[in-house]
């Protein structure tokens, strides 16, 4: 912008600019550089969801980049190796020390295939590094091999140079010093590095399988991620700050799948005080064991409290314990939508049917060291500090809006006002935007209200993260399976019509046919024909069903998204056998590639929202070197 039609603000913006930048020298390589980058090839993204605590899948996706590190080794070895050969270099990358340590078991540990190894991977990380800035490899490489490293990756292709000899002399002094396996580790990180920029994960990293933590550690080393919060992250979120109905809810859930370990073994949880209750409250040999009965009875009644605060959750129809009749016939009996039905246990001796959701002391004593457990927990404390330092209700990114559930409709398509307060309804991008930071709220303020939406935003029926009307209740004490059915919003049957999608995307400032929905939360069931790609390609479904717990219902280990310069690619993943089985048969988990759309041309970083905003840099250091040639700026590397 000309000096002439500059307003204070922006000359004091180009006055700080100009400390970084202090000379035009400085702005020329600036600019220079900023437009070598937008023409360089749109690095790979990488999507997930519903990974449900199951670790050993999620670190196999994760190693193996949803394939593209099988795809990349294809493309540079396709007429250099065979598909064994590529396999074992595959593997190889994936889990290098369990390969090498087969390696030298099986007396294959020669020099020839260690050097063969180590120039294979050096020519496929060189391959993947032509995507990025040299300086941005540099920084990916590790700190104690990085000089190294970077020469090996640039050496000349010619076998007669002296660069090629002394190239060729170093991957020797590699192996002379017996380096080379902490080379080989190095190279396999970089190549995984390399081959995807940024990953997504969108939502629902814990419950149902055993090591959630686990999957949070390895998400907190990871280079480049964002996180859209699931239900059942919320949950744990809620837990962590202290929510008694979040920390029932996610111990009851922690029994009913048999994964009790992530809270005493993992996060130092103890479930001393109820074990010692329900063993000496309720009946062994029941229907459920006693400490399921005692979590599931005393999560109810926090839940009906809860309930009752807040008329605005519109949820008096879970109100259910206060419409038990022990006194029915064998099973006894409950009531809901007006028709009696029976239970599937009559042994619930701490029921007050005058004073149904008070606690009993007992009861209370259970509550209050759980809450001291989980607040007082290191570990959850920090991986909860993560999701929130990385996560939120959903994303605009790349022309794509991830978010993990719903956006609460009408069923004529219109975005559904949600009651917030007194007088206050939401709907749309404004309500996603409250919720956010009202859970951001509840995590610093911890106030008694705030608390009790981190629960609602758990299983409410107008939760964008859940939208359906979760039966707990009924799954837990209901034999009769038609009490199971959970309604749910709108949105999910809506939401298979394109212009509902771009209704959807037009809330969040996303137009085009490039745009597209991000969910998870709904496993596919690929089994009985259904597709994870929606409303015309608009809307795609990326829970697949992670959990071993699914695979029966789903057929398949998961879905996964690429996306890169070439495209979009729905990824449908096969289960896959434990790590050593992998390793030992050049296993992988092996996919079904649906290309979705295919870019007309390669996408460049110019093409992404990386590159828009390299061009307001470009714009505002061109503005600053016209303030500098202008006489405006003094320019403050030079003297006088």
């Amino acid at each position: 912008m000309s000096s002439v039609f500059r307003n204070e603000q922006q000359t004091k913006y180009l006055e700080l600019l100009s400390e970084k930048f202090p000379t035009c020298q400085a702005v020329y390589t600036e600019v220079i550089n900023l437009e070598a980058i937008l023409n360089l090839p749109k690095a790979t993204e990488h999507f997930i969801s519903d990974v449900h605590g199951d670790s050993q899948q999620f670190d196999h996706i994760i190693n193996n980049c949803s394939g593209v590190i099988r795809e990349r080794v294809k493309a540079v070895f396709r007429h250099k190796l065979t598909a064994g050969e590529q396999a074992e270099l595959c593997t190889l990358i994936y889990y290098p020390d369990e390969k090498l340590k087969r390696v030298k078991s099986n007396h294959q540990d020669t020099p020839t295939w260690y050097r063969t190894s180590l120039m294979q991977l050096i020519e496929l990380a060189r391959f993947l590094s032509d995507a990025y800035t040299r300086s941005k490899v540099r920084k990916a490489m590790p700190v104690a091999y990085a000089y190294i490293i970077d020469e090996l990756l640039h050496a000349s292709g010619g076998a007669q140079t002296d660069r090629h000899v002394y190239h060729e002399r170093i991957v020797e002094s590699i192996l002379e010093t017996g380096s080379v396996c902490d080379f080989i580790r190095s190279l396999s990180a970089l190549i995984k590095r390399l081959a995807v920029d940024h990953l997504h994960v969108v939502g629902d990293i814990y419950d149902r399988g055993p090591h959630g933590d686990a999957i949070m550690d390895r998400l907190m080393a990871y280079h480049s991620l964002d996180i859209q919060w699931g239900n059942h992250d919320i949950c744990w979120m809620g837990a962590a700050a202290g929510s008694e109905a979040c920390i029932a809810t996610v111990v009851r859930n922690a029994i009913h799948y048999d994964t009790l370990n992530i809270l005493e073994g993992s996060y130092g949880i103890t479930l001393r005080e109820l074990a010692l209750f329900a063993e000496e409250t309720y009946k062994k040999g029941d229907v459920l064991s006693p400490a399921e009965k005692a979590i599931s009875v005393i999560m109810f009644k926090l839940h009906g409290r809860l309930i009752m605060r807040h008329p605005e959750f519109d949820m008096a129809n879970r109100l259910l314990l206060e419409r038990i009749d022990l006194s029915h016939g064998e099973h006894g009996k409950v009531n809901i939508n007006g028709k009696d039905y029976d239970l599937t246990t009559k042994d619930l001796p701490t029921l007050d049917h005058d004073h149904p959701y008070e606690l009993t002391p007992a009861e209370r004593h259970v509550m209050d060291s759980l809450v001291d457990s989980f607040t007082n927990s290191r570990r959850l404390q920090r991986h909860v500090t993560f999701l929130y330092e990385q996560g939120s209700m959903y994303l605009a990114y790349n022309g794509n809006l991830l978010f993990h559930g719903c956006i609460p409709m009408r069923e004529d398509g219109s975005f559904r006002p949600v009651r917030m307060g007194e007088n206050r309804h939401l709907a749309g991008r404004a309500y996603l935007d409250a919720c956010d930071r009202l859970a951001r709220r509840a995590w610093h303020e911890r106030s008694e209200g705030l608390l009790d939406w981190m629960w609602y935003l758990w299983c409410g029926l107008s939760s964008p993260l859940s939208g359906r009307n979760i039966k707990t209740f009924e799954r837990t004490f209901v034999a009769d399976k038609s009490t199971w059915v959970e309604e749910q919003d709108p949105y999910f049957d809506l939401t298979n019509r394109p212009e509902v999608c771009d209704h959807v995307l037009a809330e969040f400032g996303l137009y085009g046919p490039g745009c597209h929905i991000i969910n998870g939360h709904t496993p596919v069931a690929s089994s009985n024909g259904e597709s994870p790609i929606r409303g015309g390609g608009k809307r795609l479904v990326i829970d697949g069903g992670f959990c071993r717990a699914y695979h029966s219902k789903t057929g398949i280990a998961g879905y996964t998204l690429i996306v890169d310069a070439h495209g979009m690619r729905i990824k449908a993943h096969r289960p896959y056998d434990a790590i050593g089985d992998v390793v030992a048969d050049r296993g992988d988990i092996y996919s079904d590639d649906d290309q979705l759309e295919v870019n007309p041309r390669p996408y460049m970083v110019a093409d992404t929202d990386t590159g828009a905003h390299i061009r307001k840099q470009i714009d505002e250091l061109t503005a600053l070197l016209d303030a500098y040639r202008s006489g405006e700026l003094p320019e403050r590397g030079k003297t006088a």
